[in-house]
């Protein structure tokens, strides 16, 4: 008995050790699963498949070093200074997390610890789409190791004015394709420009007396980004897509080595019947025309670093919903904040060290009531040395704005929507710790307020969250059992929790029910609407 106490006793010690352990099931694949995979996957833009455990483990000494340095995930505003909707930066826990997990031989641990992992959907993050735009020839891009941008006109062959909810580009060729923005044309210059080129497309090189901003100045669309999920607009938000009109998508190609086609895809959005838009989104795009010190002083000399200050006063009271900072490689850094009238100032976005490979939409996660008279004052700072990194000329040349990469940009899109009352009180991010007043397998909610008075409010949040991630489908049944509304039609959601605006004004008095399905799963929530 004596003899096999010591091993009693080293195998609790070695058991409880490894309860203690680090290990990927646990606690790595969460994160993985949760940050990574959505551009780690086969046919996504990251260069290597990080789905499963020997996957991860091939490229865990990387990713160490990647989340320690914080490159990836390349989340670049400053959470500190303003928060976002779909933010994905990892904390200073999962961080520590990783490198122990690396340091502590990889541990594969638990098989039943293994959460279930995110099932994407193969063509569309969003659903099924209303109208599908598609590339009418394949382009190639040349493999001169250079950047390039492209236009390329999609006419939308519609007769009538629609109302967009939200739009979603399927990269032809992930490879290459780097950010996109699209543009709502109605004047037929960006068509007249195409006809010109014997390519499919044109850009700015094609023309000596090009005029970018007849092309880029114009109703934009939120644009696309790798590894951003695209968003719709809020219950009661949309924007134009006039009839007759081209949706023309300036397409940017990065650098690479042997020539790439690339033929992509629009999926676009539009909102239902049943739902009431009452505000058309709309964007202001700060220019250079917009600098304090005019225009004409956006040039940077050689060996210079440069800040640019522009101020735009709002001229009526607006509520802002995002904004999207863009600038080259030159560019060092943007802080964007909101003067209001009472002297007071709003955080709306810093990034403190701006990587022209990562760009993308910030939309705010809650209103931003900006006041008739407000200033909305963006700063941003350019490097023009040899000191920088990222510099595209060696020696540093003078430089001014312009399409190219070795060009400069001063370019900030500002979406907002005209104010409605209330407006201030809305948030569109889950917040609280948990969501579980009403439990299914896979999903929990909650509807607040619940019940509505309409005499004190015109909203309500439908909270859900969900144990993995999967496509969700959200209808408004009435007591009869009929849908009155779709809110969401099979669009993807990651592990966690989710927040859904739902504006109540269009539904009459009564007793509906709110039917969230997904992942052979279904929760049902009562939901009472009062005068």
């Amino acid at each position: 008995m004596f003899r096999i106490l010591p091993f009693i006793i080293c195998t609790i010690f070695l058991a409880e050790f490894a309860l203690g352990q680090v290990s990927f099931n646990k606690d790595i694949a969460p994160i993985i699963f949760n940050h990574c995979m959505s551009c780690h996957r086969q046919g996504e833009i990251g260069p290597m498949s990080l789905t499963n455990y020997e996957e991860v483990k091939n490229w865990a000494y990387t990713i160490k070093y990647v989340t320690e340095q914080r490159i990836m995930p390349p989340w670049k505003a400053d959470h500190d200074f303003s928060r976002f909707l779909g933010e994905n930066y990892l904390n200073d826990d999962q961080i520590k997390k990783i490198a122990d997990w690396v340091d502590d031989g990889l541990q594969e641990g638990l098989a039943s610890d293994l959460p279930q992992a995110p099932v994407f959907p193969t063509n569309s993050l969003l659903g099924t789409p209303d109208l599908v735009l598609t590339f009418k020839n394949s382009y190639t891009h040349k493999g001169n190791g250079k950047d390039e941008y492209r236009y390329f006109v999609l006419p939308s062959g519609l007769v009538q004015n629609k109302k967009i909810k939200a739009l979603e580009l399927r990269p032809g060729n992930t490879k290459i394709v780097h950010h996109a923005l699209f543009f709502a044309d109605q004047s037929g210059k960006a068509r007249q420009y195409d006809a010109q080129t014997p390519e499919y497309g044109f850009s700015a090189d094609d023309f000596e007396d090009f005029d970018a901003f007849e092309v880029i100045n114009r109703d934009q669309f939120p644009g696309y980004v790798p590894g951003q999920k695209p968003r719709y607009f809020p219950d009661g938000l949309a924007q134009d897509m006039p009839a007759n009109s081209d949706l023309v998508v300036q397409m940017h190609y990065a650098p690479w080595s042997v020539d790439e086609k690339d033929s992509s895809t629009v999926n676009i959005f539009f909102a239902k019947n049943n739902e009431v838009i009452d505000r058309t989104v709309k964007g202001k795009i700060m220019l250079p025309f917009d600098l304090v010190t005019g225009a004409n002083s956006f040039f940077i000399l050689p060996n210079h670093v440069k800040k640019f200050e522009g101020v735009y006063t709002v001229p009526f009271d607006v509520s802002l919903i995002g904004l999207s900072p863009h600038m080259h490689y030159l560019g060092k850094d943007w802080e964007v904040v909101l003067e209001n009238p009472d002297g007071t100032k709003t955080n709306l976005i810093r990034i403190n060290e701006w990587d022209f490979n990562w760009q993308g939409d910030y939309y705010f996660n809650k209103y931003i009531y900006a006041k008739k008279g407000s200033k909305i004052r963006a700063t941003a700072t350019y490097d023009n040395t040899s000191n920088n990194p990222a510099n595209p000329t060696s020696p540093p040349k003078f430089v001014t704005w312009g399409e190219g990469t070795k060009d400069e940009m001063y370019y900030l899109p500002i979406f907002y929507v005209p104010y409605k009352s209330g407006d201030e009180n809305i948030v569109f991010e889950e917040t609280s710790t948990s969501v579980n007043d009403i439990r299914s397998k896979h999903i929990s909610g909650k509807i607040f307020p619940n019940p509505v008075a309409r005499s004190q409010a015109s909203w309500t949040q439908i909270a859900f969250s969900i144990t993995s991630g999967f496509s969700v489908k959200i209808d408004i049944i009435d007591a009869t059992g009929a849908v009155v509304r779709n809110i969401r039609d099979n669009e993807y959601f990651g592990q966690g929790d989710h927040l859904i605006h739902l504006e109540t004004q269009q539904l009459i008095k009564g007793t509906y029910f709110v039917k969230i399905s997904g992942n052979q799963d279904q929760l049902v929530m009562p939901m009472v609407i009062l005068d």
